[in-house]
């Protein structure tokens, strides 16, 4: 008897898999596999009765500790792409290991996934079960299965499948962000209804401020207001104090692995809240060469990331400068949440990298630093292009004959 191990969300394109995994790749069993990384407790409770309605043995694996880990390594990282947290692309990693170890354990044939061939998340997986020996299926992407076809199919077959917006907007949810995707978003001059949004309040209405201290060590964010909380913990906190003020929203263009540009709607209260905050403890304790440099080192991170390449020998070569750089990232940051942003208004650190009397006005300098010191600097600050433009200025007046 043969058997497949699916990526199992109880969703539109996961529920059709079940039955094509039977009908037209002729396995004899499938295992579906939901992997906890911290979508409300309704999407477990779709999963089941769509797996049910299946006939469908689910296994229900909690990750979600593993997955937040993950995201304060991305806060050291300070890991975003384009400009949005990634959440999406850190999850899928921990969702494939986890489903292909309930897959060994099985004595599973095959690993399937319901992801179509034009987005990223079909590399995410692969990436981590092409690894193994087991056999990688496909149907969506094999079989170019549109999203009206499968609503059809669904329908025909009595699914009582929960997709969002009655099955019109894509959604993924994880501890980290919020995606929506999909239907009329799919026209970058459509304005998204407010009611996509459910981790965020409008940032028109968010009138009351509030200020929260984060406090770090060695880069890890480790307790709010004073209050030690498990990375999950604080997360989850963040999600709903930041998103009452509607901090975390982003709507953008973004450029796929596959070369393809298209609209994404995200959330990302917390998220946002701690790579925000991180940045300013950053600048507080950091070189200026330290930060221009691990600018370049961040950006390759969160692309190996974007890529679902968080074990690449690469990301371990980085995170072995991450880690010197940010054991003296400890301290604490004041947020402030204000009609939708989340700034920072205040920071502290015993490895400050700073002199309140040498940057002060109202002193003359600090140690044997004057401010007389400065002149010899300012004579010298300059003087290179100075001499440049003035050799210019003199062979261009030569030329017109007017040197003298």
């Amino acid at each position: 008897m043969t058997s497949v191990a699916l990526a199992f969300s109880g969703g539109l394109d996961t529920t059709v898999c079940v039955s094509l995994l039977q009908e037209e790749y002729g396995y004899d069993e499938v295992v579906g596999v939901t992997v906890d990384v911290g979508q409300p407790e309704s999407e477990f409770e779709e999963a089941q009765e769509t797996a049910d309605a299946h006939g469908l043995d689910l296994h229900v694996v909690d990750a979600k500790d593993e997955f937040a880990d993950l995201c304060f390594d991305s806060v050291r990282a300070n890991a975003t792409y384009q400009g949005y947290p990634l959440g999406t692309a850190l999850a899928r990693p921990v969702i494939a290991n986890a489903i292909l170890e309930v897959a060994e354990e099985e004595g599973c044939d095959a690993l399937a996934h319901g992801c179509t061939g034009k987005g990223n998340d079909q590399l995410r997986f692969e990436v981590v079960w092409r690894a193994s020996d087991l056999d990688v299926v496909a149907p969506v992407r094999e079989l170019e299965l549109t999203r009206e076809w499968e609503q059809q199919y669904a329908e025909e077959h009595d699914l009582p499948v929960q997709s969002g917006n009655s099955g019109v907007w894509s959604i993924d949810t994880n501890l980290w962000s919020r995606s929506v995707e999909g239907g009329q978003l799919e026209d970058p001059g459509y304005v998204p209804p407010e009611d996509i949004y459910e981790w965020t309040d409008d940032p028109a209405n968010a009138t009351e401020t509030e200020l929260v201290e984060i406090t770090f060590e060695d880069g890890y964010p480790v307790a709010l207001d004073g209050e030690d909380r498990s990375p999950t913990e604080l997360i989850e906190t963040l999600n709903e104090q930041a998103g009452k003020h509607g901090v975390g929203r982003t709507d953008m263009m973004e450029d796929r692995m596959l070369g393809l540009k298209v609209r994404e709607n995200y959330e990302h209260p917390a998220a946002t809240t701690l790579l925000t905050a991180h940045e300013a403890l950053e600048q507080l304790v950091l070189t200026k060469d330290e930060r221009d440099f691990k600018r370049s080192i961040d950006d390759e991170w969160a692309q190996k990331g974007y890529e679902g390449l968080v074990d690449h020998p690469l990301v371990d070569a980085l995170e072995g400068f991450i880690d010197e750089t940010q054991s003296r990232v400890t301290g604490t940051v004041t947020i402030k949440f204000q009609g939708g942003q989340a700034r920072p208004v205040a920071r502290e650190s015993e490895y400050a990298a700073y002199s309140e009397d040498a940057a002060s006005f109202n002193t003359s300098g600090v140690g044997d630093i004057t401010q007389q010191d400065a002149t010899g600097v300012a004579k010298y600050h300059g003087f290179q292009s100075r001499l440049a433009n003035a050799a210019i200025d003199a062979a261009e007046n030569d030329d017109e004959g007017d040197w003298e």
